[in-house]
């Protein structure tokens, strides 16, 4: 069982581009992996609890768990725009969750995990966690990472994390994979030394924050909100389920194979928050999950003279990208395709509207596109939608079989870590090559001399067969696009093939083609 899960949304705003890709990322890998022959569960949702949802909620009027409920539907609805196929949608207000979250909070106070104490000290509002002089920078200030900090009293009850840092330390030295890509690696162990001597609030007094899960030992407070929100990973794939839930089977799903996150919560919260408390419940190191780690999407600043750089995007700055105005003005294809296409994973990288544009009209209208339109209207044409059997060969139509090959291993290569990027371009270099194969058999020319029949059959049954490969490979990224394809090729068996039945020959002959119908329309963009 491939068993995958997304960072779940905080519902404290609507969501932007880097939450969409996050999402498409995870189901381009989910699809991939039934690609490959595996059974998959990709779990995403929402984080719903905490001291900024109810401070939202407060100034709309409104109750934090009428807020919550609206804004997830935002969440719901971008995510049906962009085409995600999920098996499990996590919401932290779900009672099983809850009970989930109390349990645990209950199993590690009973076992002396979990302890009392007052604090003096600061407090970021931004991150809702209290801070030491750790989390200073060079100049002995908060960062701006932290947003408003505040000094405060009070008391709460805290999580041995320190006890489990050692642990950690051994485990991210001992396991290669703990994080993806590897670089990450250096962030992490750097959060584990300042993590040595420091233990985790876990709750929140009720007098200043109710909109929260409530300690089962101590009904005058909460928990917080990312104690909460990490234990979804193990709530929602079935981790103590009662008897009569619709859960998964937790033995079943378990160890996850991969949490997919931005680089922005691997740490605190992921690397060592989160395998702390896992190994405080009682997992062992080989039921450890490993994090694929992405970058963030950046956005041109634009002067007078052009570009002046790119920054992050924030809502406080007005420049957040909305992914359903972005799929309802270019359409789903090119919005997922362009999210994973002009990105390597684990890198940032700068949207740019032009390059979504620019991106699908050459690579896919055009290329792919063009050859799709190509072969099917002049088998069409010249041999009544029909692929027809030929003993003719030669050297242009061996490269193009033999090509299939390299593409495979390629493409099962970059996919297999992660890099979809580059799995995309060794799919579209087969396809320039197969257009390139085209111009050099030119089968428009040799259809108008009947002694060439032989070839001009034997040329369009592989320039068909190639758009049959083509629509197989990029199914997990343009799923919608690719099963119009093989509509066109009338082939359903293409949409049931695993990664290792490809092979030249998909298409049987005396295939039956559809009606040709452009998939790829040019964006054109108005002045």
């Amino acid at each position: 069982m491939f068993y995958l899960t997304t960072a779940i949304d905080y519902t404290n705003g609507a969501p932007h581009i880097g939450h969409a890709y996050e999402k498409v990322l995870a189901d381009v890998i989910a699809r991939y992996q039934r690609l490959r022959g595996e059974e998959v569960y990709f779990l995403t949702g929402v984080d719903q609890h905490g001291q900024k949802v109810q401070q939202t909620a407060e100034k709309d009027g409104v109750n934090p768990a009428t807020y919550v409920k609206r804004v997830t539907k935002g969440f719901v609805n971008a995510w049906d725009k962009l085409g995600l196929e999920y098996d499990g949608w996590a919401e932290t207000t779900n009672p099983e969750h809850q009970s989930c979250v109390q349990g645990v909070l209950q199993k590690l106070y009973d076992e002396g995990q979990i302890y009392k104490k007052r604090y003096t000290g600061h407090y970021s509002i931004r991150q809702e966690q209290f801070l030491t002089d750790k989390e200073r920078n060079e100049d002995g200030e908060f960062g701006e990472e932290w947003g408003e900090v505040e000094e405060r009293d009070e008391e709460n009850y805290y999580f041995k994390l320190s006890e489990h840092v050692p642990w950690l330390k051994n485990l991210v030295d001992s396991q290669e994979d703990f994080v993806i890509p590897h670089f990450r690696k250096a962030d992490v162990i750097n959060a584990i030394e300042r993590s040595i001597d420091t233990d985790l609030c876990i709750s929140r007094p009720k007098e200043r924050l109710r909109w929260g899960i409530e300690l089962p030992f101590d009904s005058d407070f909460v928990t917080f909100v990312w104690f909460d929100a990490l234990i979804n990973y193990i709530s929602f794939a079935g981790y103590n389920k009662a008897a009569d839930s619709s859960l998964p089977d937790f033995e079943k799903l378990w160890p996850a194979s991969i949490h997919i996150i931005g680089k922005d919560i691997l740490v605190p919260s992921h690397s060592i928050y989160w395998m702390c408390m896992l190994h405080a419940i009682g997992f062992n190191d080989q039921q450890i999950p490993s994090l694929l780690c992405h970058g963030w999407w950046n956005i041109k600043k634009k002067s007078d003279q052009g570009n002046a750089g790119s920054e992050k995007m924030s809502k406080s700055l007005g420049n957040v990208v909305d992914p359903i105005e972005l799929v309802d003005t270019f359409g789903q294809d090119a919005v997922r395709y362009y999210l994973v296409r002009d990105i390597h994973t684990g890198r940032d990288s700068d949207y740019d509207m032009d390059r979504l544009v620019m991106l699908f009209n050459t690579e896919l209208a055009n290329n792919l596109g063009n050859l799709c339109n190509r072969a099917l209207n002049m088998t069409k044409r010249y041999c009544g939608g029909v692929t027809m059997a030929s003993e003719y060969d030669d050297e242009f139509s061996q490269q193009l079989r033999a090509s299939l090959d390299t593409v495979l291993e390629k493409y099962r290569h970059h996919m297999d870590r992660y890099d979809i990027s580059f799995a995309l371009e060794a799919i579209i270099e087969f396809i320039s090559g197969t257009n390139v194969y085209a111009e050099q058999q030119k089968p428009w020319e040799i259809a108008k001399d009947e002694g060439k029949a032989a070839q001009l059959h034997t040329v369009l049954s592989h320039m068909v067969e190639a758009v049959a490969q083509a629509s197989v490979l990029l199914k997990p990224i343009i799923p919608t696009a690719c099963e119009r394809i093989q509509s066109q090729l009338n082939a359903p068996h293409l949409s049931e093939l695993t990664l290792s039945e490809l092979h030249w020959g998909l298409l049987p002959v005396g295939q039956e083609l559809a009606k040709p119908k452009p998939v790829f329309p040019r964006i054109q963009l108005e002045d």
